[in-house]
């Protein structure tokens, strides 16, 4: 089977088709690949194959057992970019919250073909204004077992500040129990979360990557600060947009037509540039060959 129809029949995960040049996109902690689905489209209309992989136990509802570990979510992740390589010559990879450290991971450790990096409200750590402040006091929560035992409740605005679509998702997801699913997060999957970012911190300044974020300037999950680490640690050429009309999820809220415009817009630009170095490397060799074969003549 090819991996494009291994990517299509993965369970809750989205592919766009496309040309060679692809993009790998990671859901938020607790979330699911809808998060990303207006930006995945867009990239699509441009050409891209997108994909945006459900990753057991970081995905919402997916960690019943409470015993997956970020090494598993990083396997799943480095499975899906492994299919997509096998489709694309080019990978663009990015996520969205949680997602973003995935992402960076990734972008240090098998940078092949990895060209450039999209951060949606990069979360090192949740310290947005509708965060509680006890929740820092679960930093000195060192064992597993006892992590478990946390649940943080979800809290309104739930990262979306356009009021109507915030109704209308929880009014979707009324009459079941996946609000909390969605939106509420494990004491053992922060755990997780925390040693996933406690791994890739000191992989920052290998991440060389052209990289474009995108970060509220009022986040109700992720302060601002977050984007503004990352821009001073990592080893590549960074580009910030700071929003001013929606709150964490960038990809659902108020401006997500703007992020997703911008997105592509920046996905084209690697694209082309990338295009342009192979070019330059094809016509080098062939003038290489050509003074070979001249010299050779003359030789003779």
């Amino acid at each position: 089977m090819k991996n494009s129809e291994t990517m299509k029949k993965a369970w809750g995960s989205i592919l766009v088709p496309g040309g060679r040049n692809g993009v790998l996109l990671v859901h938020s902690l607790g979330g699911s690949p809808l998060e990303l689905k207006f930006v995945a489209n867009t990239l699509g209309q441009s050409g891209y194959t997108v994909y945006c992989p459900m990753l057991p136990g970081l995905a919402g509802g997916t960690d019943v057992s409470g015993l997956s570990s970020w090494q598993d979510w990083y396997a799943a992740l480095e499975t899906a970019y492994d299919q997509l390589s096998e489709e694309c010559d080019t990978v663009i990879v990015g996520g969205v919250s949680a997602g973003t450290m995935l992402a960076l991971r990734l972008a240090a450790l098998r940078p092949e073909k990895i060209r450039g990096l999209m951060l949606f409200s990069p979360t090192i750590w949740p310290n947005g204004w509708a965060i509680p402040w006890y929740f820092n006091l679960f930093r000195i929560v060192k064992q597993r077992w006892v992590a478990r035992l946390f649940q943080f409740r979800a809290r309104n605005p739930h990262g979306i500040k356009d009021e109507r679509l915030r109704n209308f998702i929880l009014d979707s997801l009324s009459g079941n129990n996946s609000i909390e699913d969605m939106f509420g997060r494990g004491g053992g999957l922060v755990y997780e979360f925390r040693k996933l970012v406690r791994s890739v911190k000191p992989l920052l300044g290998q991440v060389r990557q052209h990289a474009v974020i995108f970060h509220p300037r009022h986040d109700d999950q992720s302060d601002l600060s977050n984007a503004m680490t990352l821009q001073r640690k990592l080893a590549g050429m960074v580009e910030v947009c700071v929003l001013d009309d929606c709150y964490h999820m960038v990809t659902l809220d108020r401006q997500r037509g703007y992020v997703a415009e911008r997105a592509k817009e920046f996905a084209l630009r690697l694209t082309a540039a990338s295009e342009a170095g192979r070019e330059r490397i094809v016509a080098g060799d062939e003038a290489g060959d050509g003074q070979e074969t001249g010299s050779g003549s003359v030789g003779a």
